[in-house]
C-alpha cells in the first residue's frame, strides 16, 4: 500500500470511526456547546473533502474533530451518553 492509499484507508477509518461516536457524546456544561459545533463542523469539512478525493485535508479534518471531543472529555465539557 503507498502513501496516498494509507491515508485514504486511514482517513476512512477515522471518519467512520468519529460518524458512529459522535451521537453518543452530549455537552455537560451547556454554556459549551460550541465544543459540539466545532466537532459536527470539522465532520462536515471532512465529508466535504472526502467526496472531492482531497484526502491530505479530509485526513486534517476527521483529527480536528477526534482533537476537539477528546480535549472536551478531558476537560469535563462532553461525555458520553
Amino acid at each position: 500500500m503507498d502513501t496516498a492509499e494509507h491515508l485514504q484507508s486511514e482517513t476512512k477509518r477515522w471518519f467512520e470511526k468519529i460518524k458512529t461516536v459522535r451521537p453518543t457524546i452530549e455537552i455537560v456544561h451547556k454554556h459549551r456547546v460550541d465544543f459540539l459545533q466545532n466537532i459536527d463542523a470539522y465532520i462536515s469539512d471532512a465529508q466535504h473533502f472526502i467526496k472531492n478525493d482531497d484526502w491530505v485535508r479530509a485526513f486534517e479534518a476527521v483529527i480536528w474533530s477526534w482533537s476537539w471531543l477528546e480535549i472536551g472529555e478531558r476537560i469535563g465539557i462532553l461525555k458520553k451518553k
